[in-house]
């Protein structure tokens, strides 16, 4: 049987609508209460920035055979046991007949600052994935096959995350992808080497511009990392496990 993509490509440009508004309407609140000193971080705090991109995963888990799976979208249910620490907050988790089928991680960075914000990132992302692949190691989550683990950033398509960038190292030589790579370039390389790494099942990172809230338009960045990498890798693990299972 064919996997059924749910039409992504339109879902998507609808989760980057609702990704733009829904950072509008925050900093909007944020300065109608007088807190005009927030900058950018007024944008994020509503929330519901993602909603978007989770309302397409989960069209997805459903489409293509585990509609009666148990999905938590509900903060006091998205944490995983860890290793290195007792728990770990996800974004989404996908649970069927008592395995752990799927846990997803949505991210996202505007500018204007996105040098330590890209260290921040790159250093969470890496840090949960080894986490839990360790947790499963250990059993945390009882004997089963491996869960599809997912990463999705986005990231706004601005100047400052065009611009090559300049590092310095005086002790050793940067790896040369990294030479003058801007932090778009960055963020491709980090998903293309999580998965690489298998640190995740696979990663994903889209450009978007603030314009994209009228249109919705965004930008993948490499074949590896691209949204219908994502989406199909995904779906595929959907029905595999639903074949499995049910």
């Amino acid at each position: 049987m064919a996997l059924n993509l749910v039409d992504y490509e339109q879902k998507a440009c609808e989760a980057v609508k609702t990704f733009w508004e829904s950072r509008e309407a925050a900093k909007q609140k944020q300065i109608e209460a007088g807190k005009t000193d927030q900058g950018e971080r007024g944008g994020v705090t509503a929330g519901k920035n993602m909603d978007g991109f989770l309302a397409l995963v989960l069209d997805i888990v459903k489409a293509n055979g585990l509609e009666h799976a148990k999905i938590y979208q509900n903060k006091a249910m998205l944490t995983l046991p860890g290793y290195f620490r007792p728990t770990k907050l996800w974004d989404l988790l996908v649970i069927y007949k008592g395995e752990l089928i799927i846990a997803i991680e949505l991210k996202s960075q505007v500018g204007p600052s996105f040098g330590n914000n890209f260290n921040n990132r790159t250093e969470e992302a890496i840090g949960t994935a080894h986490d839990l692949w360790t947790a499963y190691r250990e059993e945390a989550f009882g004997k089963q096959p491996r869960p599809f683990v997912g990463w999705l950033m986005v990231v706004e398509d601005a100047s400052g995350s065009r611009s090559p960038i300049r590092d310095a190292s005086p002790h050793f030589p940067i790896l040369k992808d990294f030479k003058g790579a801007s932090y778009l370039k960055r963020y491709d390389l980090l998903c293309q080497r999580l998965v690489q790494e298998q640190l995740y099942t696979t990663a994903a990172v889209i450009a978007t511009e603030r314009s994209a809230l009228d249109t919705g338009d965004f930008t993948n960045l490499s074949d590896m990392t691209n949204l219908k990498t994502f989406v199909t890798s995904l779906a595929g693990h959907v029905a595999s496990t639903a074949a499995r299972l049910d």
